[in-house]
Order: C-alpha cells, then structure tokens, then sequence
C-alpha cells in the first residue's frame, strides 16, 4: 500500500521512524531512498555536491532544506554518515575524482604554453595520453601468471603453472577431463 502524499517537505516521526519528506513522500531513513539522501547530505557536507542539486535531485524547496539543520535525529545520521565515508576512505576517493577530472585541462595549459620547460611539456602530453586510455595500462594482464612452485628434495618438484584469468569453457572441459 503506497504512503499518502505529503505536500510540505520536512522530517517527520512516521511509528517510531524517522521520515523525511522527499518529492512529498514521507520516506523512512532507513530505507534505500533515505540512506541515500543521508549518504548525499554528506557529500554536501564534504562539498562534494552543493545544495541547490540535492534540492533539485530530491523535489525538496530551499526553505525546508534549511529546516533540515534544525533536526537532531537528521543531523546525527549525517554525521554517522560522514565519518563512516572519512574513515574507510570514501571521501577522498570522491575528492580526488572529481579533481582529476580538472587535470587534463590544466595538462593541456602546460602543454600548449610554448613558454613552459620541454620536459614539462613532455610529462604533460605522456599524463595527458594516459588519461585518454586508461585501459592501456593493464594490457599486460593477459601474460600475468600464478606460479606455485614446491620443492620436494632430491630433484622432485611440483610446479602449478596457470594464467590469471577465467578458463573458456574448451578449457575447463580438458581441465576437468585431466583431473579423471
């Protein structure tokens, strides 16, 4: 059964839960939608994302974003949040990729500055083309191996030899009929 429809915008206490009014749905907290309201009111917190998009992206009006701040239960769950994102590292990685999206415009500056040091210029196209292909980097995954080899004395040795990836099903069918 679909909640009512709510047309103000604010927390509510809905049986004990802790509700916040989004797109005038009472929505729980605890829900998918309220965690990951929580998890964005953080990133505003982290000025990751500012208020006008969490208005926007929410269907929530200014003045009752600004009654938000008011609410203890609300601000704590906030905090929670963003010392969870702070402590296992979530924070920073956001930060970082949104500055290094920045990054190949300033590559590009130093690039074409026909005043900057050649070997400045030459660190900045090599960043520059490894932006543009992050997948370049791990073509040599394909040669990579896992190598067990076990030394049992006098000339006996048992070497596992096998490549680093999924077997195609050829090969797992001649694995397995090896094994029998």
């Amino acid at each position: 059964m679909a909640r009512p429809k709510r047309t103000e915008t604010g927390v509510t206490k809905s049986s004990g839960d802790d509700c916040v009014v989004l797109r005038g749905v009472s929505v729980p907290l605890i829900s998918d939608l309220g965690g990951a309201f929580i998890t964005d009111c953080s990133r505003n917190r982290e000025r990751l994302m500012n208020d006008d998009r969490i208005c926007e992206k929410y269907g929530i009006a200014p003045e009752a974003y600004q009654n938000f701040a008011k609410n203890k239960e609300l601000r704590l769950k906030i905090d929670a949040e963003h010392e969870r994102r702070v402590r296992n590292g979530d924070a920073a990685r956001e930060s970082a990729a949104k500055l290094f999206a920045e990054a190949p415009e300033v590559l590009g500056e130093i690039l074409n500055d026909k005043q900057a040091n050649a070997r400045h210029r030459i660190e900045a196209a090599k960043e520059l083309r490894a932006t543009a292909n992050p997948g370049a980097e791990n073509t040599n995954n394909a040669a990579e191996r896992f190598v067990i080899n076990i030394n049992l004395g006098e000339d006996h040795k048992l070497l596992i030899d096998k490549p680093i990836r999924p077997l195609t099903p050829e090969e797992a069918k001649r694995e397995l009929d090896a094994e029998k």
